[in-house]
């Protein structure tokens, strides 16, 4: 009998929530194949099947929160005379092998299931919709969540007419319920780490501004050389020498054993607004890459990230988060910052408005306000001053930060 658990699939993880089985008991599986879709605090992972074989029994239900190594379900393996354990399982003689693909040839497998990512099932069943029953728009044969969408549209219509043959008086007579939002998922994790990390860590945020003028010339001067590459990935690069230089804000607080670790490498990692919630890939060993790398990896990952294809690697062992919510209109917040760092730093809107030269002349210049979370039992506030200060003046002069990257 082999024995499906929760295993940890990516950063240290230590439970998952058990968002929907992709088989029932009864069915008849083959190694690989997707068996449960399992949500972290910061993806939706599918587990696979470690064999062939029939499912057996499910132990947990969906909804709930399992802690790592948690048996999920059984699986009765092909060609067992008798259930074994799954410590045995992987000790088939090797004469038996011959049996067992006899029988798998005879054996139709049922794992035909359509292309689409854990989002696009999900939407699917929070609308009762069998996704195998959905027309895909796409050549590849997969599933968008726009499929889904206007198939539902079709199942609506058909809702709507029969509402429309109930007799009036018995509709108003029913009480009229509130809409609901399930909180379970990406929403349900996000609340839980935010709120481990506000009652762990007594936050400061501290706010400045930059000058964005020279390096938005910069930037314009690039792109009539046919090089475009965005205003992010200049803070990416310019942050890494700022936290070279005040390593506090690249570190973790081990408390257990009364110590900061510093750490050696620079791991961004960016703040993703998904339609699932706040999802946080990670820009991994920024201090060896260009800003044009960064620029292109930041872009992978935000597709990557609002399509659900995050695999588990692009989420780990962030040291340091950015969130880049100026574009959305942001003009100044109080982040929270992302366990266990130790700082987080948000970009806000930038604005046209007048400079005061060091000449007394008064110019139109743009500037960009920003936030800085940190722990204050790490850092204070004149080191997160002068932290600012060092990134604020690569990015005010970006020949400066060209120049350290010699």
């Amino acid at each position: 009998m082999l024995e499906v658990k929760l295993h940890d699939i990516g950063e240290g993880m230590t439970e998952g929530e058990i968002i929907h089985y992709l088989v029932k008991p009864g069915e008849r599986v083959i190694a690989d194949q997707p068996l449960v879709e399992v949500q972290t605090d910061k993806m939706v992972a599918e587990l696979p099947s470690p064999g062939a074989g029939t499912i057996k029994e499910i132990i947990i239900s969906t909804g709930t929160t399992v802690a790592v190594g948690t048996t999920l379900l059984y699986i009765e393996g092909e060609g067992s005379l008798e259930p074994v354990s799954e410590g045995k399982a992987s000790e088939t003689p090797k004469e038996e092998v011959p049996v067992l693909l006899k029988e798998k040839n005879e054996f139709v497998s049922s794992f035909n299931r359509v292309l689409a990512t854990p989002y696009t099932r999900k939407i699917a069943r929070d609308h009762h919709i069998n996704i195998e029953d959905v027309t895909p728009s796409d050549p590849s044969g997969r599933v968008t969540e726009e499929d889904v969408y206007r198939f539902m549209k079709g199942e609506q219509l058909a809702e709507n007419e029969a509402v429309s043959t109930i007799v009036e008086p018995e509709v108003l007579a029913k009480p009229i319920s509130p809409d609901e939002i399930p909180f379970r998922g990406i929403r349900k994790q996000i609340a839980k780490k935010m709120t481990k990390s506000l009652f762990t860590i007594p936050h400061v945020t501290h706010f400045d501004e930059v000058n964005m003028t020279n390096l938005l010339k910069l930037r314009e001067e690039l792109k009539k050389e046919g090089v475009h590459v965005s205003v992010p990935a200049f803070f990416m690069k310019a942050l890494v020498f700022a936290l070279k230089d005040f390593p506090v804000f690249n570190a973790e607080l081990d408390e257990e054993n009364d110590r900061i670790l510093l750490k050696k490498e620079y791991h961004l990692g960016i703040a993703v607004d998904t339609k699932e919630g706040l999802i946080v890939p990670v820009i991994h060993h920024a201090d060896k890459k260009s800003i044009q790398q960064i620029h292109d990896e930041m872009k992978c990952l935000n597709e990557k990230a609002r399509d659900g294809k995050l695999a588990a690697a692009d989420i780990q062992n962030s040291t340091f988060t950015v969130s880049n919510v100026g574009p959305l209109g942001s003009t100044g917040a109080t982040p929270i910052i992302n366990y266990p760092e130790t700082a987080l730093i948000a970009f806000h809107k930038t604005k046209k408005v007048p400079i005061v030269t060091e000449n007394d002349e008064i110019i139109i210049g743009h500037v960009m306000t920003l936030s800085m979370s940190f722990d204050h039992r790490v850092a204070d506030g004149a080191t997160a001053v002068a932290f600012t200060n060092r990134f604020a003046s690569l990015i005010e002069q970006p020949n400066k930060l060209m120049l350290e990257m010699i």
